[in-house]
């Protein structure tokens, strides 16, 4: 059993290149981290695990997207 599961904290959400990605900020031994989430139509996946700022989750997680379809076309 959890004793303290994570809710995600939700605080930025939009569509790019035909994906969701939202971006979940938490807490981790007193540093806050961001966490990218990708949702797509064959289900989702977390593009970034984490990332200490903001900028650096959203363009990581575009260059997640970018390489997916880059490797399907």
């Amino acid at each position: 059993m959890i004793e303290d599961p994570h809710y995600p904290n939700i605080v930025l959400s939009f569509s790019y290149r035909g994906y969701q990605i939202e971006l979940d900020r938490g807490d981790w031994q007193g540093q806050e981290i961001y966490t990218a989430w990708v949702n797509h139509d064959q289900g989702c996946a977390v593009a970034v695990p984490w990332a200490l700022t903001r900028k650096i989750a959203l363009r990581q997680a575009k260059n997640w997207i970018d390489r997916r379809l880059d490797s399907v076309s």
